[in-house]
């Protein structure tokens, strides 16, 4: 398995529509997530870096919500219009973009 230099985690849990805690899904998580894999393939990043789905992160309320590793940077409210972004500052230029940093508590 190769290792690479950064990470990427997208929610894409899903809940009932009713559910009140929300989910990332249901926020078009799966878009960003596609969206990634697609800029990352274009950018031909591949090597280097990774982007997966995940379960739930527990900040549904804040989704979708995207964590990239190894820093530990976590986003909220990405949508795939953000995606361009956060390649091009934070993955490529290791700059997080703090308009759409998320602290969970």
């Amino acid at each position: 398995m190769e290792k690479y230099e950064k990470h990427i985690f997208v929610c894409v849990n899903e809940r009932t529509e009713d559910n009140p805690k929300g989910s990332c899904f249901n926020k078009n998580s799966l878009n960003v997530f596609q969206k990634f894999r697609k800029e990352i393939t274009t950018r031909d990043l591949k090597k280097t870096v990774c982007a997966s789905k995940s379960g739930c992160l527990a900040s549904c309320s804040d989704g979708p919500t995207v964590v990239v590793y190894p820093e530990g940077v976590w986003y909220k409210n990405v949508s795939e219009n953000d995606v361009a972004e956060i390649l091009e500052e934070h993955i490529l230029g290791d700059r997080p973009v703090e308009r759409l940093r998320h602290f969970p508590t």
